[in-house]
């Protein structure tokens, strides 16, 4: 019981850490300034004005719609877009032996899976709302997408060769399968689509000369680019944030006295 105890007592330490984690993105999002495209406009003017340009950073959040004259296309489903991740995924079964306490051999199916490809690309855009437009530079964010493939297909290639549409990826001379029998590929893409509001938050700075969202220096400071609303996102962290500390508290609590049963025996 005293190992189990201090099994609980680690697990809670870890939430601990996961909920002040959560809890200070939680603050980090509320402090966030709302504004627009134009208002980061005037306020970098104002700034340089005074003290010159390429120091200025401010944390903000923004909603508008993306652009850009040079669009990604997706390779699964082509899809123009900003940023995709591609993922292949093998699905296979294999036999698994197993012996018990008295030497018996029993042999049961399991099924598994391992992803065989992955592939991810994102590139600056404008964001577009009604007063304006700011640059983005989306590298470092934690870019929420959409799903808009997760197609199973139940083959194993024939030469080593996947192929979906235009896409195809060389397998080894045996995919790499071993004594695993392969049951078919599963083909997922998500993609941060053109046509649709996103929400950006993140630092406003012009260290480039031009005025532009970018990752935070400072540590803490989450970089999000979603689809959900600010409202949303930081409920949601928030829920995580209780969620982790409700759990560190039952952990620990179990740890306790599981560890005080372990010394009262």
């Amino acid at each position: 019981m005293a190992i189990a105890g201090f099994i609980f007592i680690a697990a809670g330490a870890v939430l601990w850490w996961v909920q002040r984690r959560q809890q200070d993105r939680c603050s980090q999002l509320k402090l966030a300034r709302a504004c627009q495209a134009a208002e980061l406009e005037t306020t970098a003017a104002a700034v340089a004005q005074e003290i010159g340009g390429g120091d200025w950073r401010d944390y903000v959040w923004l909603r508008g719609t993306p652009k850009t004259e040079t669009p990604l296309t997706s390779e699964l489903k082509q899809l123009p877009c900003i940023c995709y991740t591609t993922t292949v995924v093998r699905e296979y079964e294999e036999t698994v032996r197993e012996k018990d306490s008295d030497g018996r051999v029993t042999s049961r199916t399991q099924r598994g899976s391992e992803t065989v490809s992955e592939y991810s690309q994102r590139i600056p855009f404008d964001l577009i709302d009604n007063s304006g437009q700011v640059r983005v530079d989306p590298e470092g964010a934690k870019i929420e997408s959409v799903e808009v493939l997760n197609e199973f297909r139940p083959d194993s290639p024939a030469g080593g060769l996947l192929s979906y549409g235009s896409f195809s990826l060389a397998l080894g001379s045996d995919g790499g399968h071993g004594d695993r029998r392969t049951l078919g590929y599963r083909y997922k893409e998500t993609v941060l689509p053109l046509d649709r509001p996103v929400l950006v938050v993140g630092t406003a700075s012009d260290s480039t000369g031009t005025i532009a969202l970018e990752q935070p220096t400072q540590a803490g400071q989450p970089y999000i680019i979603t689809l959900k609303s600010h409202e949303a996102i930081t409920k949601s962290v928030d829920q995580s944030a209780k969620i982790a500390f409700w759990s560190m508290v039952g952990c620990l609590g179990v740890g306790v006295v599981l560890f005080v049963a372990a010394i009262v025996a």
